[in-house]
């Protein structure tokens, strides 16, 4: 049996690695494994769909196109089919030197019919060799589609485990998220609770003193009352009843009540306040006007025309956006303007630096030299970065701009009611003068007295 394991191991070797059978037109691959031409170009169309090509034995890459036809390896086969056609003593019975026929399954070995017939192997199960050679490679042949059809399944379960990844990853972000936003609500009720505590406190201190002034002015009413009725009977005296004293006594009342002195100091001190600036007169600049705006005759309003009018590009005229600068430059004191809006819906009104930018896109807030509020639709904002917006209670017709110029501090109110609408933080105007500013949209502002 030992001389006879060369010629099996020969005879393997010429065997193709899919079909078992020997190599039928054998084609040698870049790896340098042989298979049959057909076998090879089955399996290739079969399995390129899926990707790249691999040796059924080495998993190195191939490609269909670089089968050589191996004709060396063809005329061998040829020759070994020849010899098992005419058997050599190698394949012959040791011990009765017949053929090597069968195939006893319990023992796993080629015997002879003299050998089966023998009482070795007289009850064993035997098999023709070409059925046991058939029934083997079929065994092979069903391992080899279960080893196939797990290879095939890697890509799907490792595509299934990236999913179930990525759905954990997702997971732990939403919970996260909603975390955060637990943290972030909380804060903002925590937040909202401090505000209205102090806002309940600030509306107590207000009624307060409310009713401390005007239980205080009550009490003045009848001190007040007493003086006109003294004042009205010392003028009715004739010269000669006068006295210096009732004079001197009704004179120094009368100052009192000029000064304020009479009025509580809390009632006092707000209307010093607001009506201690007296609006000044400005008019409007046409050289800055957009080309869009027209400006009246009197330098007063300014409005928007639907059409560019032919007016000379100068370099301080607006460009891109609708605005338009005043006449009058301030930089020192204090001083006020008021800007009739009426019912437009797209305006903006305030102060700018002179040296503001007129050409192209402009940034309006004070970074980019202004100072303003503005009405977008139903929306109010002041042009801070970023906005800010401005919950009004009822739309304002007419807007007071009062600038101060030592504190670097621009405020507007509501001219009607003289209720605060926004006040911007203190900047540095460093000397440089500023100008009312206009933006007009599909409305017309007029500057007012």
């Amino acid at each position: 049996m030992a001389s006879a394991a060369p010629v099996q191991g020969i005879q393997e070797e010429t065997k193709c690695p899919i079909c078992l059978e020997y190599l039928t037109d054998p084609v040698t691959m870049d790896c340098g494994h042989n298979f049959c031409q057909g076998c090879i170009s089955n399996y290739c169309d079969k399995w390129e769909e899926y990707g790249p090509l691999e040796c059924p034995v080495c998993r190195h890459r191939i490609r269909k196109g670089n089968l050589r036809h191996n004709w060396q390896l063809g005329n061998i086969v040829g020759k070994i089919r020849q010899l098992e056609l005419n058997p050599s003593k190698e394949n012959l019975c040791e011990t009765h030197q017949e053929k090597l026929d069968l195939f006893c399954e319990e023992d796993g070995e080629a015997v002879c019919v003299a050998c089966w017939r023998s009482p070795q192997h007289r009850s064993h199960r035997v098999l023709l060799m070409e059925e046991a050679a058939q029934k083997y490679k079929d065994q092979i042949q069903l391992h080899l589609q279960s080893l196939m059809k797990e290879r095939d399944e890697i890509p799907a379960v490792k595509l299934s485990e990236e999913k179930r990844l990525l759905e954990l990853l997702v997971g732990a972000f939403r919970q996260k998220i909603v975390s955060v936003f637990k943290q972030l609500r909380q804060f903002l009720e925590d937040q909202e609770r401090l505000l209205l505590a102090q806002l309940e406190k600030l509306d107590k201190a207000i009624r307060k003193s409310q009713d401390e002034n005007a239980t205080s002015m009550s009490k003045e009413i009848p001190r007040l009352s007493e003086l006109i009725d003294e004042m009205e009977e010392t003028c009715q005296q004739p010269a000669s009843r006068f006295t210096w004293r009732t004079v001197a006594s009704s004179t120094r009342l009368l100052g009192n009540v000029r000064n304020g002195s009479s009025l509580p100091q809390g009632r006092a001190l707000p209307l010093m306040l607001r009506f201690s600036l007296s609006p000044v007169n400005v008019t409007l600049d046409p050289d800055t006007a957009h080309p869009e705006l027209i400006v009246s005759e009197d330098w007063k309003s300014a409005r928007w025309g639907f059409t560019e009018e032919d007016l000379p590009d100068n370099p301080e005229r607006f460009d891109i956006l609708p605005c338009v600068l005043g006449c009058e430059g301030f930089t020192s004191g204090r001083h006020c303007w008021e800007v009739e809006v009426g019912g437009g819906r797209f305006w903006a009104v305030g102060v700018a630096r002179e040296s503001v930018r007129r050409k192209g896109w402009i940034s309006r807030s004070p970074e980019g030299g202004i100072w303003a509020v503005e009405r977008c639709g139903d929306q109010y904002q002041a042009l801070t970065s970023p906005e800010t917006p401005l919950p009004l209670s009822q739309a304002p017709s007419r807007i007071r701009v009062s600038l101060d110029c030592e504190r670097g501090q621009v405020t507007f109110f509501d001219a009607e009611n003289q209720g605060p609408i926004f006040t911007f933080p203190p900047a540095s105007f460093t000397g440089e003068k500023s100008l009312p500013w206009l933006q007009v949209g599909r409305s017309r502002l007029r500057l007012w007295p």
